[in-house]
């Protein structure tokens, strides 16, 4: 099923896909921190200039789908090749940005070149990796998006503290430099016959994602748009003869399964990122800089241990890890919803439990739903993984935004007795009680059902 590297190849492989993910995470986070001056410079609204993030959002979560999809049909070394060269257009567009709409199209350049990487990083441990190992490097992969997470603010302030803010286009352009390693070490790939690209297909769904994503935001005539599009895109897949997506992914039980869970489980972890910066501003009353401070040990933990979760999958299983990072955060989210008054110091050290149990969790569930899809469904399998991360991300940030707005003077959780944040405890308590019935749903899927395959192949 996979194509075999030397070991060290495949090392070497990794570190490059870990690299370019961390500068990819870095693109996408960046701006969120000079929008005021993008406000100032040219004008604007904040609505406005908070397409300078959306835009790119938009286009990177429904490029992930379709170049998950591409993949089955083209080498993975040429999809780089455009997505890679693209991205750098991008970064030299909004350098030499003179007004909004520059800007917007730098931005929009650098989104669907940056599509081509969470397709890649999903599909080089699947295709160049034998099962013993792909475990290490799912890990490897992680690592480089934790990495970029953490380090992404902190060069974003250096750099506008001492330059122009448009000098952030031109720091992702490193990523360029790993093109060459990909077109050495991705060697060439068996290709299967495909039929035709189902353009209009796409299109349905890429609609059906933008239009959705902008009536979460209130807009409930988008939000009747996007289910319309759902609605043409399913009996678009089920009447053409080669549809965007076959019908029959979607009839393999453990994938469907794989896919809820894996909805579920980015919903539930968007707030370890969304809410803890609220959390810590409205309860405690830490400033921007110290709010970052506050979270940057818990993204570099997850980029330490992030290695060795994916070797504990090797060794001990998927299961195994999916069992103890759900453990570590329901106990980050019992511990937040308990103790949501105390010291900001100890909060940061909660928050390590919750970002390295999301790492290693994101690292079980990729895994176990890789070994349900065969070969020729992969790409757009795990496309449409990537694709319903990013939805998840943004419906979870829409509604815990408004759950915030109701500001809440009844406590849920027994055990806390701090008198402020009571909204903020109420969520973190039932985020920890969703996550029980996860495991639950995982456990009887994913590790008992095999247990009593395994008991009747004995018998």
């Amino acid at each position: 099923m996979e194509n075999k590297l030397p070991s060290q190849t495949e090392m070497k492989l990794m570190r490059v896909l870990m690299f370019t993910l961390t500068f990819s995470a870095m693109s996408a986070l960046m701006f969120n921190f000079v929008l005021p001056q993008l406000r100032e410079e040219f004008h604007l609204t904040t609505a406005q200039v908070s397409w300078v993030t959306s835009c790119y959002s938009l286009i990177y979560g429904i490029g992930t789908a379709i170049y998950g999809k591409l993949a089955d049909r083209f080498q993975l070394k040429n999809l780089l090749t455009f997505g890679l060269i693209t991205f750098a257009l991008g970064c030299l567009a909004g350098f030499a940005s003179q007004a909004f709409w520059m800007v917007l199209l730098g931005r929009c350049m650098q989104a669907l070149g940056a599509g081509t990487i969470p397709a890649t990083a999903m599909l080089i441990p699947l295709r160049y990796f034998p099962a013993e190992r792909r475990g290490s490097a799912m890990g490897m992969a992680f690592v480089g998006l934790a990495l970029g997470s953490a380090i992404g603010p902190v060069i974003s302030a250096l750099i506008v503290s001492k330059f122009n803010w448009r000098w952030l286009f031109i720091i992702p352009l490193l990523i360029l430099f790993t093109l060459p390693a990909y077109r050495k070490y991705l060697i060439e790939e068996k290709q299967t016959t495909f039929g035709k690209f189902d353009g209009v297909g796409g299109t349905l769904l890429a609609a059906s994602v933008s239009l959705i994503l902008l009536g979460i935001t209130g807009a409930w005539g988008y939000l009747l748009g996007g289910f319309l599009s759902l609605a043409l895109f399913i009996i678009r897949i089920k009447v053409t003869a080669e549809p965007f997506v076959q019908p029959k992914i979607f009839k393999n039980k453990t994938y469907t399964l794989g896919l809820m869970i894996a909805f579920l489980i980015n919903g539930i972890g968007t707030s370890l990122y969304f809410l803890s910066p609220l959390f810590l501003s409205d309860v405690h009353h830490l400033s921007s800089s110290w709010t970052g401070f506050a979270m940057v040990p818990a993204a570099v933990a997850s980029a330490i241990l992030g290695t060795f979760g994916g070797k504990l999958a090797d060794k001990k299983g998927n299961p195994y890890l999916f069992i103890i990072s759900s453990l570590l955060l329901i106990s980050c989210f019992l511990l937040l919803s308990t103790f949501s008054g105390i010291s900001p110091i100890f909060l940061a050290l909660f928050l390590i439990l919750g970002n390295v149990g999301q790492t290693f969790i994101m690292i079980a569930i990729s895994n176990s739903i890789v070994m349900t899809l065969p070969k020729e469904q992969a790409g757009i399998g795990m496309g449409l993984v990537g694709m319903l991360n990013f939805i998840a991300g943004g419906m979870a940030s829409g509604i815990y935004g408004k759950l915030i707005d109701f500001n809440a003077n009844v406590q849920w959780n027994p055990f806390n007795h701090y008198a402020s944040g009571f909204i903020y405890s109420n969520i973190f308590f039932v985020l920890a009680i969703l996550y029980i019935g996860i495991l639950l749903l995982y456990y009887f899927q994913f590790v008992k059902e095999r247990t009593i395959q395994s008991s009747k192949s004995i018998i």
